[in-house]
């Protein structure tokens, strides 16, 4: 008891981050709201990192028999923009809207863990920043994006470019596990009074949705590169053919992680999409109950469709019937809240904003995908089309025209309420229609070229095939996109600086996010609001509109503004990611540096449990 004593008061006697502005006061946050923007500028980063690898290839392949690029630079470029695109923009930049509005949402001051919060981005930066130092350590994983063995065993893929990928992977998985348990527990626990599930706004059930997919999920995928990591490290022979070995062990593992994985990325974007409709509309939600039942459902089925990325690998016809009915099934909940959002859209006072039109071209793109990946559901023309360009174009229509498009409408809707600012509208809506337009020219005629014959992850191809032409247009598009994101950069950059201030509530919202100031203080709330409605703002602006005397009710119901406690920061989720991420260098280069790692990691979680919560009392509209 003494010793525990001891330690207690060691660790309570540091020095408390006390910084409230600049470098460290970001460096030790625990605060949602800049965790989410510390999410938002990382993830656009690697966003650009990842679209100047997508622009060499697709410069490589603009024409026949070109050597602009070398094979194995090539893979390497293939590998690394899929993996940097998938786990380290689009993922994380969905996970900027999730900390920075959920709280905002769902009428809570913060998340329910603010340094487990603070540890998920210290862990994704960390991983980032691993895979990527590969270029300058020897060159990066060459062996896809999904790291299938053969391609990636040692026998066959020697140097460490692999496993700068597996560990990269690791690091920034367990970031984005703790952030799944973190949204849960939040979203069901910390929920207004009087916030029912069923009154919840649907971008907060999207999130509640993808966070059980990623707690499923992601154990799957962490256990699949451990094994490959212990093939490669330690000699182990899970994925030896000649020991007995069977390699779609770790088909199987990857796919039951990857494809729910699709829906970890579109299911946030639908919930973006389903909150700038209505206020766009200036109408309710249409059908919010079975969009709430759809989401759950997508959600079920995401986990029994994997294999339908195996159905050439010879599991048998029993096998890919029954995944490929499963691949169809999941067509209906999507096809449904496609119904609801023309439903929203019907009868409704338009208004074409930027984040609008963002919106109507996530429906019109990912309507497309979704009917490509119905084409690709059905196992007989799988196979036909399974390794060409055809499977490129709809994983894009899916990927790019659904998730980034929702994300810039995110930006255009949620970054006054952000960053205090009003983005301008022209410019916005410039991007829009040249992304739109450039979005369509690079990846529809790789729908044609598939069906056509031309396979993917090669690096070039014969003149006389017949894929010049429409080569050369993904080329231009892809630089029209190149274009268009330039223009969002100039956009944001520019009206950061000078643009207009935002007021509190510039569309006329419906949610609580738009009740307070913009950007958001760092209580959130004042006081806690009494939730008595689904669209709780809109209907408190409009009581005629409503049932009056319970709106009125609910207004008078809420509490006093009293002094508010709310966490300080803290070094140690930064400390316990540094000490993981040089244990990843060390695990490669030396072991008593992977030990060194190691004991770092383990001294920030034990500082961790004694360093208590390190409260602050704050008066609202007062001195802090």
């Amino acid at each position: 008891m003494a010793t525990t004593t001891l330690e207690r008061s060691f660790w309570q006697a540091l020095p408390k981050p006390r910084a409230r502005t600049g470098f460290w006061s970001w460096v030790t946050t625990v605060d949602h709201k800049r965790i989410g923007i510390l999410y938002f500028w990382t993830a656009l980063a690697f966003f650009l990192i990842g679209g100047v690898e997508a622009l060499l290839i697709r410069l490589q392949l603009a024409r026949p028999e070109q050597d602009l690029v070398a094979p194995d630079l090539f893979n390497q470029l293939f590998t690394m923009h899929a993996t940097t695109m998938i786990f380290l923009a689009i993922m994380p930049l969905t996970a900027a809207f999730f900390n920075y509005f959920i709280p905002l949402l769902v009428g809570a001051r913060d998340v329910a863990f603010p340094k487990l919060n603070a540890l998920s981005y210290w862990m994704f930066l960390a991983g980032g920043i691993f895979l990527n130092s590969s270029w300058v350590l020897g060159g990066p994983s060459d062996a896809g994006w999904f790291g299938y063995p053969n391609y990636s065993l040692s026998e066959f893929n020697p140097g460490l470019g692999v496993d700068f990928w597996i560990i990269g992977l690791l690091l920034a998985g367990i970031g984005t596990l703790v952030s799944g348990f973190n949204f849960i527990v939040t979203i069901l626990n910390m929920r207004a009074p009087g916030m029912s599930l069923m009154r919840m706004p649907m971008f907060a059930w999207a999130t509640l949705v993808t966070s059980f997919l990623i707690v499923f999920s992601f154990p799957v995928i962490t256990v699949a590169l451990l094994l490959l990591l212990f093939d490669r490290v330690f000699g182990t022979v899970f994925f030896d053919v000649f020991s007995g070995a069977d390699l779609t062990l770790y088909h199987h593992l990857f796919w039951v992680f990857g494809h729910p994985e699709v829906y970890i990325i579109v299911l946030p974007a639908m919930g973006i999409v389903s909150e700038v409709l209505p206020v766009f509309s200036r109408k309710p939600l249409f059908g919010y109950s079975v969009m709430v039942f759809s989401t759950m459902l997508i959600g079920f089925v995401g986990f029994g469709v994997w294999s339908h990325h195996l159905f050439t690998v010879g599991m048998g016809p029993v096998v890919n019937t029954i995944f490929s009915l499963a691949t169809m099934i999941i067509a209906v909940p999507t096809g449904i809240k496609m119904f609801n959002w023309i439903g929203t859209l019907f009868g409704g006072r338009l208004r074409f904003t930027a984040a609008m039109l963002y919106s109507l071209g996530f429906l019109a793109l990912f309507l497309i995908g979704g009917l490509t990946g119905v084409m690709l559901s059905a196992a007989p023309s799988n196979t036909q089309i399974h390794h060409t360009y055809f499977v490129v174009g709809h994983f894009h229509y899916v990927m790019i025209g659904g998730a980034l498009f929702s994300l810039m409408s995110a930006l255009h809707y949620w970054g006054p309420k952000m960053f205090g600012r009003m983005l301008d509208e022209r410019l916005g809506k410039v991007a829009f229609w040249t992304l739109f337009v450039g979005f369509n020219l690079t990846f529809f005629p790789m729908n044609i070229l598939g069906v056509m014959g031309m396979p993917r992850r090669i690096y070039t191809y014969s003149a006389g095939m017949g894929w010049d032409g429409l080569n050369a247009t993904s080329t231009l598009g892809a630089l029209i996109m190149a274009v268009s994101i330039l223009i969002t950069l100039y956009n944001l950059v520019t009206s950061l600086r000078n643009g207009e201030r935002a007021p509190a509530d510039p569309w006329d919202g419906r949610t609580l996010e738009w009740a307070i100031p913009s950007p958001a203080p760092e209580y959130n709330f004042a006081r806690l609001p009494n939730v008595s409605s689904r669209d709780e703002l809109w209907v408190r602006k409009h009581p005629q509109l409503a049932e009056g005397a319970a709106v009125a009710a609910s207004a008078e119901s809420d509490g006093p503004a009293e002094p508010i406690a709310m966490p300080g920061g803290s070094y140690m989720p930064l400390l316990v990611s540094l000490g993981l991420f040089i244990a990843g260098y060390g695990l490669l280069y030396s072991m008593p540096v992977f030990v060194g790692g190691i004991v770092l990691s383990l001294l920030g979680l034990i500082g961790w449990g004694f360093e208590g919560d390190n409260m602050r009392i704050i008066q609202p509209g007062g001195e802090q």
